[in-house]
């Protein structure tokens, strides 16, 4: 199984359903729709299922209102990359690729 891990406090958002979308930057792991996840917290402990319902690629800077739905709060487009550089160790910017996976919690 497939194994997405989230940052506090998104593992919590998550089981109230106010989160079912994420994005990934070099995802190593080929998530394609259909595909079960084991969602786990930054620690590795699983906090739920899920099953991966739309997956899409594109560029930060091409995000539609529909790729945002379920992620959480809208950032300012500066914030966005910072926080995704600081979780990837990398500069990310509009032109960085991205992968948007929404999924259905089982």
């Amino acid at each position: 199984m497939k194994q997405l891990k989230f940052s506090e406090p998104l593992p919590k958002l998550i089981l109230q359903k106010k989160k079912d979308t994420t994005y990934r930057i070099n995802d190593n792991k080929n998530i394609m729709v259909g595909d079960e996840l084991s969602l786990c917290s930054s620690n590795g402990k699983e906090f739920g299922k899920a099953l991966a319902v739309l997956v899409k690629e594109t560029i930060f800077e091409n995000l539609t209102e529909e790729d945002k739905a379920g992620h959480g709060k809208s950032s300012p487009k500066e914030e966005l990359y910072k926080t995704f550089s600081d979780y990837y160790k990398m500069e990310v910017s509009g032109k960085t690729k991205v992968k948007i996976i929404k999924f259905k919690l089982l």
